[in-house]
């Protein structure tokens, strides 16, 4: 699967992500091809600002009933979102905010089983309303893992919500812009004031939404806590939505570029713990499903290898090395030159099959919700097999 700007967008190409209209109502199925012009022009009406495309070859990825219903949130909430941030633009008041978040809690705030977080189509009409759920679902899931009190968690979740309402009004031709002048990174930062400046005014009783959203802004813009940050109290709301913001706004798709993958935003992170809380990045990592056995990955030594299993340590799993068809503990390697896991392989090429009868051939447990039997015959992969293209379940 990868990631198509919507000029770039052809006939024949398949959907790795379904379409859905603002009624949440089924438009493409994932897996349809797009059979002519007809059709681009058709998505283009949409406003997305592009597509996930299936490769070639690739088989329309496996996706459970949570998967389905967690895109399906996404789509309803976000609608319900949009109405609630533009009445706060009008009214200078919420009228409700607290059942958004509430509803957001209830469905991935009190969780015990990780979550395949699903980054969705965005539009350039709907993208800050995507991106605020997104966060918020990330700071109910990261919340939650933490054990913070129910109080933090909400303060963190309704945050998440209004943290970016200053960049809806922001011009079109300003957010579209792949490379930013410093001019524009000052016009973006006005218009986040001035957001900052409406959360004060519209929650003048909740005085900590405007600080968390102020803190996280700075945060993230300075690339530390900063010295003035380091004179006041940083709230618990402020680690976990710095965390949560930052994610998403790396794996998302956005104009110019190709969203990130999991793996490389997460070391990214850990590389500056400075900026980014190592628990909320725990508490991210203990949320949402990074890695699964099947997928293929690249290693700090430049290997590739597919991931048998997982163990405590996410980024040292079982692995099979594509080039010496070895299997690697990962997470018992040597403590002064470990190897473990830098990124995810971007493409399918040299992926083969991978189910849960071969892990358990080799003594390997595949956990339900880690994976399912992509086929019933056991497959031992050789060395010559490892430059054909089959099936990863991924």
């Amino acid at each position: 699967m990868r990631y198509v700007d919507l000029d770039n967008i052809k006939p024949g190409m398949r959907l790795a992500r379904p379409i859905y209209n603002k009624a949440g109502v089924l438009l493409y199925e994932r897996g349809s091809a797009i059979k002519d012009l007809s059709v681009i022009q058709n998505i283009k009406g949409f406003g997305l600002i592009g597509l996930f495309i299936l490769e070639p070859t690739e088989p329309v990825p496996p996706m459970t009933e949570e998967d389905i219903e967690f895109e399906r949130f996404q789509t309803m909430m976000t609608f319900q979102i949009q109405e609630e941030l533009n009445y706060i633009i009008e009214k200078k008041k919420d009228q409700k905010l607290d059942t958004i978040a509430e509803a957001i809690i209830r469905a991935y705030g009190r969780r015990r089983r990780k979550v395949n977080f699903i980054q969705g189509l965005r539009s350039k009409d709907d993208y800050y309303y995507k991106h605020a759920l997104n966060v918020a679902i990330l700071s109910a899931l990261i919340a939650h893992a933490m054990n913070v009190p129910a109080h933090d968690q909400m303060e963190a979740v309704k945050a998440s919500l209004v943290h970016d309402i200053g960049k809806i009004r922001m011009p079109a031709e300003l957010y579209a812009k792949p490379e930013l002048s410093k001019e524009d990174k000052d016009a973006i930062t006005q218009y986040e004031l001035q957001g900052h400046m409406l959360i004060g005014e519209a929650f003048m009783t909740e005085p900590n939404l405007k600080r968390i959203a102020t803190q996280t802004q700075r945060i993230l813009k300075t690339g530390d806590f900063g010295a003035d940050l380091k004179k006041i109290k940083v709230f618990p709301a402020t680690r976990i939505m710095t965390v949560a913001e930052r994610f998403d706004l790396q794996t998302a798709m956005q104009p110019g570029r190709e969203p990130y993958s999991e793996i490389s935003v997460l070391q990214e992170m850990r590389r500056a713990p400075e900026v980014y809380d190592s628990k909320a990045i725990n508490g991210l990592i203990n949320s949402i499903t990074l890695l699964m056995p099947g997928a293929s990955v690249v290693l700090s030594n430049g290997m590739k290898a597919l991931v048998l299993q997982t163990g405590e340590d996410i980024l040292r799993p079982m692995v099979l090395t594509f080039d010496t068809n070895r299997i690697i503990d990962l997470a018992h390697q040597p403590a002064d030159d470990p190897i473990y896991v830098v990124d995810t392989v971007k493409t399918l090429d040299n992926r083969v099959v991978m189910d849960s009868s071969t892990l358990k051939q080799f003594g390997f447990t595949a956990k339900a919700q880690d994976a399912e039997v992509v086929q019933d015959t056991a497959y031992v992969p050789s060395e010559n097999d490892l430059t054909e293209e089959t099936e990863v379940k991924q």
